[in-house]
């Protein structure tokens, strides 16, 4: 594989057998950001793409974004912090 057939959102194994998926590219920097599956952060060098085998992502991979039901917050939809009144917004030309 080359660096060329790598692509944001897609996922790999990296030679460890580790599952990461592709989050960023930075050409000119020469890296590609990574996210592993339990939500680390990493980075590699794009001349390690040939060492990359392209993979299919586990079942539960939306599991490291957390993504919380409503009911989870404990927060009820008419709550002041989700409806607060208009005059507790900032005014917008304070500061100009």
């Amino acid at each position: 594989m080359t660096s060329d057939d790598l692509a944001v959102g897609n996922w790999y194994r990296d030679p460890d057998g580790q599952m990461f998926e592709v989050v960023a590219l930075d050409e000119e920097g020469g890296t590609i950001d990574i996210q592993y599956e339990d939500g680390t952060l990493g980075q590699y060098d794009m001349s390690a793409a040939p060492e990359l085998e392209p993979a299919e992502p586990q079942e539960d991979w939306t599991a490291v974004y957390e993504v919380l039901d409503q009911d989870e917050l404990d927060i009820e939809p008419d709550d002041e912090f989700l409806h607060p009144e208009e005059e507790d917004w900032p005014d917008s030309s304070e500061g100009e």
